[in-house]
């Protein structure tokens, strides 16, 4: 057998209690990662609201293997439909350093008009519609030169009660909005508390936002910064992980095992909240057939994923 390639995950500053501590809690989250994915079997019947799907790499991306790639998904399917064949709507390629802990985010706007493998010209959502996880990963990665390793897709229910059991999180709102369907009173500016809903609204209002599509995905990733310094902030209190993992294995259908689960459990733990960077593809505004689009920068989305794609960190958007 040729050497181990996999990256070392284990972090490497702290106290040895702390790594000692760290090291307890990631094999008692793998354990019940193994016994929940024998308890809580795929089938049918049970409830599907949080999805999580490997992609094959396409051949040709040079990615490096300290970092791991995973487009995140909202999607708003109603009672009854397989969200994993609906419009996803909010598009965020996420990448994670197992090295250094360092981490970005690529946000690409859901009516950005692009090629979808076998499917002529569509709003990139469309291609969760018309091929699934996998054709909507090639179509991000298409534009952004990095295919992702996962798909992960959960419904905005899930998201919402998700949010709740953590205690709401903290967002930094550099402008005040509102939209009278989702939220007519608003959000003020500066640093907010969102609740379950409010996090839902804040991440997918974007009528009355000055840059609609591109500021409402720079919002989603200002969710996915406050979701993860919660979850870092709670993660000392007993039975906080333990908790969530069961909640989402509960709800989960993955084509994943148990051991894949478990490393890619290692890798989000070790992302290091003052080494997060996030940018968003920009573009400008589109009509095709009455309907209106976003033209994306495809430069842009380019310089994007050459910039992140060795260390998961972008030097400027």
């Amino acid at each position: 057998m040729g050497p181990d390639t996999r990256p070392d995950l284990t972090p490497a500053t702290g106290s040895a209690t702390t790594r000692y501590r760290k090291a307890v809690r990631l094999v008692t989250v793998g354990l019940m990662l193994a016994v929940a994915a024998l308890v809580v079997p795929a089938s049918a019947v049970k409830s599907t609201d949080v999805a999580l799907v490997k992609v094959n790499r396409a051949d040709g991306v040079d990615l490096t293997p300290d970092v791991v790639w995973i487009l995140a998904v909202g999607s708003d399917a109603r009672p009854g439909e397989d969200m994993t064949r609906t419009r996803g709507d909010a598009l965020q390629l996420i990448g994670m350093n197992s090295r250094t802990g360092a981490a970005t985010a690529i946000g690409v706007p859901r009516d950005s008009w692009v090629s979808i493998p076998g499917h002529g010209y569509n709003k990139i959502n469309a291609a969760l519609y018309f091929g699934g996880p996998r054709v909507l990963g090639q179509a991000v990665g298409n534009l952004v030169g990095i295919q992702p390793d996962y798909v992960f897709i959960s419904r905005f229910k899930f998201f919402q009660a998700m949010i709740k059991d953590i205690g709401g999180i903290n967002v930094q709102n550099p402008v005040a909005f509102d939209d009278p369907y989702l939220n007519p009173a608003g959000f003020r500016k500066g640093r907010i508390h969102l609740g379950g809903y409010g996090a839902m609204a804040f991440s997918r209002i974007r009528h009355n936002l000055i840059r609609g599509d591109f500021d409402r995905s720079a919002n989603q990733q200002r969710v996915l910064r406050g979701i993860q310094a919660k979850v870092r902030a709670r993660s000392h209190v007993p039975g906080f992980i333990e908790r969530g993992v069961l909640s989402v294995m509960e709800h989960l259908y993955t084509d994943l095992s148990p051991a894949e689960l478990f490393r890619l459990a290692q890798v989000v733990a070790h992302v290091d909240p003052h080494k997060i960077t996030t940018c968003v593809v920009q573009g400008g505004i589109g009509n095709v057939g009455g309907a209106s689009v976003v033209i994306p920068s495809v430069s842009m989305a380019r310089r994007l994923g050459n910039d992140a794609r060795n260390d998961a960190t972008i030097g400027h958007c």
